[in-house]
């Protein structure tokens, strides 16, 4: 959440009940609540808004997606993955012609020895 650990949220409370008060500390975290759920159904409004726009091509959208840093590592996970594919193909093939019949000598390079 946030990058905030639960050390970090214990001083912040600390320093909430402090600065607020214990009386009124209620109050304000029900505000900051109703501020979180608010924000929260704003932005999944936006979201499902920018789909509905979109068309139903676009039905699976995440705004993650839209971020230029997981785009990017999204292609290239996929082109990893594609290479990874076809290493693994030509890695199949290779073994296929290299398999030797029964009673057939490996071939042997004396300069590589």
């Amino acid at each position: 959440m946030f990058g905030i650990g639960l050390p970090e949220l214990a001083v912040i409370a600390i320093v909430a009940i402090f600065v607020f008060g214990p009386e009124r500390l209620p109050e304000f975290a029900r505000q900051a609540g109703q501020f979180v759920r608010r924000a929260k159904q704003f932005a999944e409004g936006a979201r499902d808004q920018l789909r509905d726009e979109l068309g139903p091509e676009y039905a699976d959208l995440e705004l993650r997606d839209l971020d230029p840093r997981v785009f990017v590592r999204k292609q290239i996970d996929a082109a990893l993955a594609e290479a990874d594919a076809v290493d693994v193909a030509a890695a199949r093939a290779s073994a296929r012609q290299q398999q030797l019949r029964d009673g057939e000598r490996p071939p042997y390079d004396a300069d590589a020895t």
